[in-house]
């Protein structure tokens, strides 16, 4: 086994961890251990609520979760030699459930507290708890379904510089400032409430807490970009903005859906990752970075036989026609979805939350012909023990 450079205890919160991560983005945040270009270890990551949610029936604490301490990070690691301009290699060699945590959780978030990608038709806090069973997982909550996961970390990046920072702390307020009141909001800005930075303490604590950026979206460094295919075996390109490059890591996901879509969307869990890293000297500008870049793994569960729902860029509400919209079209698509496997059985809230933690595939099928783009949402028939197809 690789060694495990961060090791956390799930019955503590991170502010009572020997080793103290962070659940914020700042260049000035210490790393907490380097390691050498090269290097194989391992990290080991609590769910990204740092335990708010339990293994019961009760979805009180989606509806009440604090996501002022969202997302727990494990890190950051320096990188030796790693300099600004450099590209990291990060090689995810493994992602595993820990051995006194093989469960996870899937949950629709209330819409004043965050909501997800389809709040206006499901406002209600709910949850579905999936037993992990080696690389298959079934809920008490969905019944008639059980399907392979696709382990991996929804969040993984290097920190930002000091002018990253600032240009993404800018044009985030800049976005909330044409409709300050929305619920939710449209960005997550700088919260210091609960705000977790490592070693810090006192007036420099203050004064990144007041600065450093949420983890809620992915950005130029990567982040929270919920890939599901960014599991074992992925090859991962980062640009490096700051010396050491900083990396951390975190929100590892069982199994996930295209577009994690009830924001709480797939199976979270606590787990462990082993990597690999090194760089590429210069790659930056060699290879004309602005974002990550990856090559996935060969690791993924093999499916041959979906059930495919087209969606539009028409809104369902009023019926107006957008141009080209694919967020609209692949709304469409997941309503569409959802309204189908209602005729079996199920509720709406039960194939939202499925459709976010299974591994279904969504596409932008179209977006040449105006004024509709096509998005589809493609459902592996073999994840239910009953038959869901027409007859």
């Amino acid at each position: 086994m690789p060694e495990v450079l961060f090791k956390v205890d799930l019955n503590k919160p991170f502010t009572e961890q020997p080793l103290v991560g962070h659940n914020r983005w700042h260049p000035d945040i210490p790393a907490i251990v380097s390691v050498n270009p090269g290097a194989v270890f391992r990290i080991e990551c609590k769910d990204w609520t740092d335990g708010q949610i339990g293994n019961n029936d009760n979805p009180n604490d989606v509806k009440d979760v604090d996501l002022t301490v969202v997302h727990v990070l494990s890190g950051p690691i320096h990188v030796n030699g790693a300099q600004p301009g450099d590209i990291l290699i990060v090689d995810i060699l493994d992602v595993g459930t820990l051995s006194e945590y093989e469960w996870g959780f899937t949950g629709i978030f209330a819409k004043e507290n965050g909501g997800g990608f389809l709040t206006e038709h499901f406002p209600v806090a709910q949850k579905a708890i999936w037993d992990i069973q080696g690389i298959y997982t079934k809920s008490r909550h969905i019944p008639d379904v059980r399907f392979a996961g696709i382990p991996h970390p929804g969040l993984i990046g290097c920190a930002p510089s000091h002018d990253l920072l600032a240009t993404w702390n800018k044009r985030e307020a800049d976005l909330v400032a044409t409709n300050p009141d929305r619920v939710p909001p449209l960005a997550a800005l700088p919260n210091p409430q609960n705000a977790i930075l490592g070693s810090l303490k006192g007036a420099e604590y203050d004064r990144v807490a007041k600065e450093a950026a949420r983890t809620v979206p992915p950005r130029e460094h990567g982040g929270n970009c919920d890939i599901k295919n960014l599991s074992k075996g992925s090859r991962i390109y980062f640009p490096v903005y700051v010396d050491g490059a900083k990396l951390s890591m975190g929100d590892i996901h069982f199994s996930q859906g295209d577009g994690e879509i009830s924001f709480c969307g797939a199976i979270e869990m606590a787990g462990y990752i082993d990597l690999h890293v090194d760089i590429i000297k210069g790659g930056v500008a060699k290879y004309g970075l602005t974002n990550p870049i990856f090559k996935p793994g060969p690791v993924e569960p093999r499916y041959s036989e979906y059930l495919v729902f087209e969606g539009i860029s028409v809104d369902e509400f009023t019926g107006q026609q957008y141009y080209l919209d694919a967020h609209v079209a692949y709304r469409r698509a997941c309503l569409n979805a959802i309204e189908y496997f209602k005729k079996f059985g199920y509720t709406g809230e039960q194939i939202y939350l499925l459709l976010g933690s299974a591994p279904v595939e969504g596409r932008i099928s179209g977006i040449v012909d105006i004024p509709n783009a096509c998005c589809t949402l493609a459902v592996p028939t073999a994840i239910f023990e009953k038959n869901v197809l027409p007859t």
